[in-house]
């Protein structure tokens, strides 16, 4: 069972909306930054450039293993690159 001092200091914080309301902003403000997320044109880009290195590097393979392997060793550099982004 609530004493009555309680519940009037209950009922009197609830009554009290304009406080509560500047309390709330308070705590928006003071929260810690959301995580700011990748920007997809730029991953994009990026992930164009790599497909285009990787099909340069399956092309080579006829003609010089070494060259396309390292062309595709490249194209992955790139893909980490591009999950960085």
């Amino acid at each position: 069972m609530v004493n009555n001092s309680t519940e009037k200091e209950i009922m009197g914080s609830l009554m009290d909306r304009e406080s509560r309301r500047v309390n709330k902003i308070k705590d928006l403000s003071t929260s810690k930054k959301i995580q700011e997320y990748p920007d997809a044109k730029k991953h994009q880009i990026v992930s164009f450039i790599k497909s285009g290195i990787r099909i340069l590097g399956y092309i080579l393979i006829p003609f010089s293993l070494p060259w396309a392997a390292g062309i595709l060793v490249i194209s992955e550099l790139v893909g980490i690159i591009e999950e960085l982004v």
